[in-house]
């Protein structure tokens, strides 16, 4: 009857540095992106908004 013997201080670090892991992982998941994407999201949204208000309207000036 012999069990196996264990730190509890190695045991609880151990599981903290697991929970650490998996939430960096997930982490990198949900917001890692490269420089280069975020710099072509950024030019891209850039351009929508460029064009976005080349095509508006001015409500204030009466049509004559």
């Amino acid at each position: 009857m012999a069990a196996d013997i264990i730190n509890l201080r190695r045991a609880r670090k151990a599981k903290q540095r697991q929970v650490a892991a998996n939430e960096a992982d997930e982490n990198r998941i949900k917001f890692g992106r490269t420089r280069h994407e975020r710099e072509t999201e950024r030019a891209r949204k850039s351009l929508d908004e460029r064009r976005l208000d080349a095509l508006r309207r001015d409500v204030d000036k009466p049509e004559t």
